[in-house]
């Protein structure tokens, strides 16, 4: 039975910790709020994030860091991307030698343009072979009431990414295993601003035909940033990828989706951002993304629209005006703009 810690107790944190806790594993739950610790070690719930949802009895909870990475052969990062830095500078003491750190975050770092798994890296002072992601079609609520799930588990020591495959594995959750830590990291981060430029569209009411051309268009954002960063392009077609990408996009219990659709209805970012409840990496991570993209030399027009909008003001139902103003071309699969 692996030792691990999950370190965030919020909404993906709290189903990941479930899933290995039903995986078998013992799991410490860290968790900065101290109504959260109490609700789960005494009532099993986390009403905070997943109202009058159980959660197993096993599944135990903490304030201290140093206990619930204590002995941790696998330590699980699910908090927002832009504290992560920050956060594993302080715990780092507490790795136990050869643990494997695993991101839940779909994020990217502002100013230093790294994935999450490249700053694990650098603060946790690891190897790559001790770092590994997991991404996937993943909406928290649905995981939480074991409602079948798929996701990938990524880590470039494919035996490292076996183990957590089977730390991971329960009737309703079922991850797959790569090597390609690139492309799930794009993937994750990349999907989240393709759901706002998405949910923008909803929100101004424009139906299928508009988002099946973002999700499609994002696609081939997403495929060719992964690809000129060292990606396999067939990741893409996985659940770390297209499967994310329906799933962010599509359901309404999406945040960044939810975000885009109160910007399309004509709330200011400011005002989203007060409503919003939980973090919303696609806003973070947008021109960090799109920064990327310049610097490989990729043209990301999704992208720098939803930048336009979430840092510099424009109006959102100027997005797809200007999308849809950009020269026609021959479609040629994902590499085409």
């Amino acid at each position: 039975m692996a030792k691990v810690a999950i370190m965030g107790g919020g909404s993906m944190g709290t189903a990941y910790g479930m899933v290995m806790a039903d995986a078998g594993c013992d799991v410490v739950m860290w968790a900065r709020e101290p109504s959260v610790v109490e609700d789960v070690n005494v009532n099993h719930r986390n009403e905070m994030f997943h109202p009058g949802l159980d959660l197993p009895e096993s599944l135990r909870c903490t304030n201290d860091p140093a206990e619930a990475m204590a002995g941790a052969e696998i330590v699980v990062l699910a908090i927002p991307s832009q504290t992560l830095r920050e956060n594993l500078t302080a715990w780092r003491e507490y790795l136990a030698e050869g643990a494997l750190l695993v991101t839940l975050m779909k994020g990217i770092e502002k100013g230093t343009k790294m994935r999450m798994s490249q700053v694990l890296q650098e603060v946790g002072q690891v190897g790559a072979d001790q770092v590994a992601v997991v991404s996937g079609p993943n909406l928290a609520r649905e995981i939480i009431l074991r409602q079948p799930a798929a996701t990938t588990v990524a880590c470039v020591d494919e035996a490292r990414a076996i183990e957590l495959q089977k730390a991971s594995t329960t009737p309703y959750f079922r991850p797959y295993f790569t090597t390609d830590v690139v492309g799930v990291e794009i993937g994750g981060a990349v999907k989240n601003v393709i759901a706002l430029a998405n949910g923008m569209a909803v929100g101004q009411g424009f139906g299928e035909n508009a988002q099946a051309a973002l999700i499609t268009r994002g696609l081939a954002e997403m495929v060719e940033l992964g690809v000129a960063l060292g990606a396999n392009r067939l990741t893409f077609l996985g659940t770390a990828g297209i499967g994310d990408l329906i799933a962010t996009c599509s359901s309404s219990l999406s945040r960044n989706r939810t975000f885009g659709e109160n910007l399309g209805k004509g709330l200011t970012v400011a005002e989203t951002e007060a409503v919003t409840k939980q973090t919303c990496e696609g806003v973070k991570s947008a021109k960090p993304i799109l920064e990327m993209g310049q610097d490989a030399g990729v043209e990301m027009p999704i992208t720098e629209q939803v930048v336009s909008v979430v840092h510099d003001g424009m109006a959102p139902e100027k997005m797809l005006q200007h999308l849809m103003a950009r020269p026609t071309r021959e479609e040629q699969g994902q590499d085409s703009r």
